[in-house]
């Protein structure tokens, strides 16, 4: 009972076919949702994201609005995540001596070190960051009711918003998303449309056309960079890149009220750096490319056994 007990612990190590241990997300490898399953996830998500705003409200009534302009989501980002968490904890805690699991976070980088596919990742970030910045020049503008809601979320100290959208938001959305999402897709159907759906996914929980495009274009790269190494660390760190440029970047006088790149650049300097990044963004899904996915496996997410 004890044995079993050790073995059903949060951050339990485990052990590969090929001796490599993991424990990032531990609990959650023996769970691989399917149809049925994702739904599932997304409505603890959404119950999450309900219990995140209820919170929001009663900090705002029962402490001040000022607070919560500047702290609330501290708090209510990390709630909207912790159902669903709990949910897929609970179901791998199920199927874990019934059936193989597969790691939430694997190293499978071909010839490259990781320090070097975290840089080329890390660059083909931020090169993809400014391709997709011609969808802010195409789309309408956003709304100022809306525009307002982000300035007020992104408007308190410079700490709070880099924790809650460069830690915070990396960490969860990373976790539901690639973790759960991508890799239960990647089991059931060809990569091209498991990292397309998954990307969408990305996209949708977004909630609005000016951030969910660019962040199915962003979803796209994150889940083929996932498909590729299995590395969920790698899609966290890309994460994490993309969203501290942009909030550095809105913080840069003469940026806050810039709809896109072309507002404060020339034309010819524009399309110059734009044609400069669809390069580097070409050569980097080249490397990636170059990493074989391992024979008999659907991708280079590493599969475990429980022990």
């Amino acid at each position: 009972m004890k044995v079993f007990y050790k073995n059903m612990a949060f951050f339990k190590r485990h052990k590969t076919e090929n001796g490599k241990e993991f424990d990032l997300f531990g609990a959650y490898a023996f769970y691989i949702p399917g149809g049925i399953g994702m739904f599932w996830l997304i409505v603890m998500f959404m119950l999450g994201a309900i219990l995140g705003n209820l919170i929001t409200v009663g900090l705002a009534y029962g402490v001040s609005a000022d607070f919560t302009a500047r702290y609330g989501m501290l708090i209510s980002y990390p709630v909207m995540f912790i159902p669903a968490m709990l949910f897929a904890s609970s179901a791998s805690r199920r199927h874990i001596m019934f059936e193989d699991g597969i790691a939430l976070d694997s190293k499978n980088f071909g010839k490259y070190q990781g320090w070097c596919m975290a840089l080329i990742v890390s660059i083909a970030t931020i090169a993809t960051a400014f391709v997709t910045d011609i969808f802010n020049a195409v789309l309408p503008q956003m709304p100022e009711t809306l525009k307002k809601v982000f300035e007020q979320m992104m408007g308190g100290p410079l700490w709070v918003t880099l924790l809650c959208v460069s830690v915070f938001a990396p960490f969860f959305e990373e976790w539901l998303c690639r973790g759960m999402v991508l890799r239960g897709l990647l089991q059931k159907m060809k990569p091209g449309w498991a990292i397309v759906l998954s990307a969408l996914f990305f996209a949708l929980i977004h909630l609005n056309p000016w951030q969910a495009v660019p962040a199915f274009v962003l979803g796209c790269l994150f889940g083929y960079v996932y498909y590729k190494t299995g590395s969920l660390k790698l899609t966290m760190l890309m994460h994490c890149v993309n969203n501290t440029l942009a909030t550095l970047l809105s913080r840069i006088p003469g940026m806050e009220e810039a709809e896109s790149f072309m507002d404060v650049l020339s034309p010819w300097a524009y399309w110059l750096e734009f044609i400069a990044c669809v390069a580097i963004v070409v050569a980097a899904v080249a490397a990636i490319s170059s990493i074989r996915i391992k024979d008999g496996e659907k991708s280079n997410c590493d599969r475990i056994k429980f022990e």
